[in-house]
């Protein structure tokens, strides 16, 4: 029997957006607010990078540059790494190592539907192997 889980089944439905010409303490706030560690930079109302709160200390906070006056369409990542959601989880893990992110961002109909991150991925293949581990399997 094989077992696979996608991508839809790990997802993080919460996905924030900042606009392109906000600074960066409205992206951290956003983050803070809403429990992620991430923001989509839309221009004119479209996705078009990603920042992280990781970015923001590199770029940002490390070389001393006003938190309230870089906005984040000039420190964001781009393009957005996206993923089907029937996609396995496999080939998310994959999509993340391969281009030394954290997270990607699952796209259904060309919409953003959620996120998929490292940390849950883990844990969501941690507790299939922990649920599996519990079965009695009889002949």
């Amino acid at each position: 029997m094989k077992i696979s889980l996608r991508v839809r089944d790990v997802m993080d439905t919460k996905v924030v957006m900042i606009d392109y010409n906000e600074p960066c303490i409205k992206a951290i706030e956003k983050m803070l607010e809403n429990g992620v560690w991430s923001v989509l930079v839309a221009e004119d109302g479209l996705p078009t990078g990603v920042v992280t709160e990781r970015d923001i200390i590199r770029r940002v906070i490390a070389k001393d540059l006003d938190i309230k006056g870089v906005r984040v369409g000039t420190i964001m990542s781009s393009p957005i790494i996206t993923i089907g959601p029937e996609e396995p989880v496999s080939k998310a893990m994959e999509l993340m190592a391969s281009h030394n992110i954290r997270r990607v961002y699952v796209v259904e109909e060309g919409k953003i539907i959620g996120r998929g991150t490292q940390t849950g991925a883990f844990k969501s293949l941690l507790d299939a192997l922990m649920l599996l581990s519990e079965l009695k399997w009889y002949l």
